[in-house]
């Protein structure tokens, strides 16, 4: 396979598969090069996927901190990001919040529509687009975006289409390994 394209060829998502930094392939980079915009699901990618409740039946969840650095320093160099999720939960309103993260769907259990009318809405081509996911219900939206990756702890369905496997679980730095690659590959890493 020849790896030396330019921004603007055609490249298959089939040409390639990356899960580790000595991997990263002109053709993957390209792809990661052309990214404006990230879309994360939040259960299983941005949280380790589990769900707690105190005794007064409130919802807890954690978030990785290194993933929200890689946001912040996404934000910082230009990216735009958003999050659509199936669940509604103050706690994703919050973080999102917190690390700037633009637009927030919640409730919605067909993803694709959303991220369609996100992208009409932003004026992007999909090619444009990241998608981080990592359960069935993701799998429509990596298939239609230029860009598709996920957590190590993915469901095998999702691990057998996307163009980037992160080496760390959902929850555990797996977005922040993500964003580095696409900002690497865009010269806008930090040090």
């Amino acid at each position: 396979m020849d790896n030396h394209v330019g921004p603007n060829d055609e490249v298959s998502v089939d040409d390639f598969k990356m899960t580790t930094p000595a991997d990263r392939s002109d053709t993957l980079l390209t792809l990661a090069r052309r990214v404006r915009l990230v879309v994360m699901d939040v259960d299983g990618v941005l949280t380790d996927g589990k769900i707690s409740y105190t005794s007064a039946g409130d919802e807890i969840k954690s978030f990785n901190v290194k993933d929200g650095l890689g946001i912040s320093l996404g934000i910082k160099n230009g990216l735009q990001f958003g999050i659509i999720t199936a669940r509604e939960s103050v706690m994703v309103t919050r973080r999102a919040q917190e690390l700037g993260i633009q637009h927030l769907i919640q409730k919605t259990k067909t993803k694709l529509p959303a991220l369609k009318q996100l992208v009409s809405e932003l004026g992007l081509r999909f090619e444009q687009v990241a998608y981080l996911g990592d359960d069935l219900p993701d799998i429509p939206c990596m298939e239609q975006v230029g860009f598709a990756a996920c957590p190590a702890d993915a469901a095998r369905e999702v691990l057998a289409l996307a163009h980037f496997i992160s080496r760390h679980n959902g929850g555990s730095g797996a977005v922040r390994e993500i964003l580095e690659l696409i900002l690497d590959s865009q010269n806008n890493g930090s040090e």
